[in-house]
């Protein structure tokens, strides 16, 4: 008896177990955002087959830091998509300032590569995430929105493929290796269930909305004694955006009354407070207190996790972006060595989680540090810098 399924050129294709025989891709990446398209985009650059799958169409928002770090930008640069992200309208900021209960301090720039620019960009996601998609399917790989995945092939202990639900049927897709590209909340790790370790809970929450009216300073981080903190930064359209957050063991109070709340903390700074109450929210204020810390094995047989489904932080460093386009490089380097023969698959991917420890622990032990309200020394911030200096590809 056969078992059936839609290929990718739209066909009824037949398969008796010989799997192998019939992988219509080389990878198909779940989860098409700042994880999963630049994966699907160097993947195809290269060459390779591949199947980028999403729940959602594009353009559309999620919620996010928005800031891009200095090494996510040269990767930008080097991928030619930097200058398409300041077209769009998100400007370059330039002064970056962090206050210590009124105290000012503005981290000194790393060294750059020659051409670099220090500014810093914080692009709405409805813009950003467009873009990339865009340059994925422009180097070749095969888009699918509008398609949650359901479950996994799986054939002798090895994931061969994905079984997804689109509103026009269920469709089965195989490639010889999946990869979950899907977030905190992500379906391919939940049905893989890969071991976690270095584990903290989340341990803070935070909203923020977009205002109008609200004049460009550049960016600014306020931190209080009790742990409370405020972040402001320019954004597309002639917007800021403002987020407020502290512990997370003040969450249930928080969202009783959020804009209440949200007010009565940025009436710490009175300047930013005249400014807000002036200007215009444009937006619902997004927030939520689910900010675990973790890492996951990133691999196994037929299967690899990038981005948040692999690894997560809590968001007060603005880490995401950043951390999800090192990991796409990483990974991608991964798959080209075990597709080519020039590693094995347990070489290749275990460098590629060993990276991108390597990289990532540093700042995550900050992270995890500033998050449980512990303060933080000036010196521990130039600290991160070095770790941020170390990411910025060569």
């Amino acid at each position: 008896m056969c078992d059936f399924h839609h290929s990718c050129t739209g066909k009824i294709v037949c398969y008796h177990g010989a799997v192998s025989r019939y992988l219509m891709y080389d990878a198909i990446v779940v989860g098409a955002r700042c994880a999963g398209a630049p994966t699907a985009m160097l993947l195809a650059r290269k060459g390779y087959r591949v199947l980028m799958v999403d729940r959602d169409s594009f353009p559309s928002d999620i919620m996010s830091t928005h800031y891009i770090h200095l090494p996510g930008q040269v990767r930008l640069q080097r991928w030619g998509l930097l200058e398409k992200i300041i077209e769009s309208g998100a400007p370059c900021i330039r002064a970056r300032t962090l206050h210590f209960n009124g105290t000012a301090f503005q981290p000194p720039d790393p060294p750059l590569p020659e051409g670099v620019s220090p500014d810093t960009l914080c692009p709405r996601r409805i813009v950003l995430d467009k873009i990339l998609v865009d340059a994925a399917v422009e180097a070749g790989a095969e888009l699918r929105e509008g398609f949650p995945v359901r479950g996994l092939v799986q054939d002798n202990g090895s994931v061969n493929g994905i079984r997804g639900r689109p509103r026009d049927g269920e469709f089965e897709e195989r490639a010889r290796i999946v990869i979950g590209a899907d977030g905190l909340h992500s379906t391919i790790a939940r049905l893989i269930q890969p071991e976690e370790y270095d584990t903290k809970v989340s341990l803070t929450f935070g909203y923020y909305t977009y205002w109008s009216g609200v004049p460009d300073s550049g960016m600014h981080i306020h931190f209080f004694d009790d742990a409370y903190g405020v972040l402001v930064f320019p954004t597309n359209w002639g917007q800021t955006c403002i987020g407020v957050g502290g512990l997370n063991a003040g969450f249930q109070a928080f969202r009783r009354d959020i804009e209440r709340n949200y007010l009565k903390i940025i009436d710490r700074i009175p300047e930013l407070a005249s400014h807000v109450r002036a200007g215009k929210r444009e937006e619902r204020y997004l927030g939520t207190a689910d900010m675990p810390n973790y890492f996951r094995k990133p691999y196994g047989p037929g299967w690899a996790l990038t981005g948040d489904a692999g690894y997560h932080r809590d968001f007060i460093t603005g880490l995401g972006i950043n951390d999800a386009f090192l990991q796409a490089e990483l990974l991608v380097e991964a798959i080209d060595d075990a597709f080519s023969g020039r590693r094995t698959e347990e070489e290749a991917f275990s460098h590629f989680e060993n990276e991108r420890n390597r990289f990532v622990k540093p700042t995550y032990d900050l992270t995890v540090k500033m998050a449980s309200g512990e303060t933080i020394e000036p010196m521990e911030f130039m600290a991160f810098g070095a770790a941020m200096t170390a990411m910025i590809p060569a």
